[in-house]
């Protein structure tokens, strides 16, 4: 697979951008930044990712561990759903 990532290198740039940007929204994004500052913030991201790149290139598996950030934050949002879920229908049985 690292071939893969090696050969492509813009799917693999384009990858790991989403992934992190993803992340970076999901995660990190506390409230909605004025748009000059989201430019900066998703230009800073786009360069780092050049970085992250060069380690893939290098034999780091880093969509690897992007992929499993992104399922455990899906792990951490099932559960929290699952958690709202059973409490509304706690809520529905006492009142």
């Amino acid at each position: 697979m690292n071939e893969w990532f090696f050969e492509h290198v813009w799917a693999t740039y384009a990858i790991i951008f989403i992934l992190v940007a993803y992340v970076y929204n999901v995660v990190f994004k506390a409230r909605k930044l004025p748009l000059l500052k989201n430019i900066v913030v998703y230009a800073l991201m786009a360069a780092g990712t050049w970085l992250l790149v060069i380690f893939q290139m290098f034999g780091l598996p880093i969509v690897l561990c992007l992929l499993v950030a992104v399922g455990l934050i899906w792990i951490v949002r099932i559960r929290y759903w699952l958690e709202v879920r059973r409490s509304r229908k706690a809520e529905r049985k006492e009142g």
